[in-house]
């Protein structure tokens, strides 16, 4: 049986790389946020589905936070540059989304992405 918190780690150091910021103080930032949700999934097991989501989330909140807007929409030729957001905000199969175009990628897929 698969860890669902390992899991977002791998999805979200997947999105990192693909946007060349998978540097050790960011790998440490994702560490860090799944120690937080390990208590959150342990409190509540039935959310342990919904928790990539959340991890993607805490990750993009902490970067912005330190001025990174992570990541970046590559999909839209909007003149200023602006992040994605995950959706849905606590459900299963979370994806990146841009608010003009939509969906840009899976949770985990950002290299694939155009």
């Amino acid at each position: 049986m698969s860890d669902p918190l390992l899991d977002a780690r791998a999805m979200v150091l997947a999105d990192l790389r693909a946007r060349g910021l998978d540097t050790a103080a960011y790998v440490d930032v994702v560490d860090e946020v799944l120690r937080e949700r390990r208590w959150w999934v342990d409190q509540w097991p039935e959310g342990a589905a919904y928790v990539a989501g959340q991890v993607a989330q805490d990750v993009q909140d902490r970067l912005q936070d330190g001025a990174v807007p992570w990541p970046r929409c590559t999909a839209c030729d909007e003149e200023e540059q602006h992040a994605l957001h995950i959706e849905p905000d606590l459900g299963p199969d979370p994806v990146w989304t841009c608010g003009r175009v939509g969906v840009v990628a899976p949770l985990g897929g950002l290299a694939h992405a155009g």
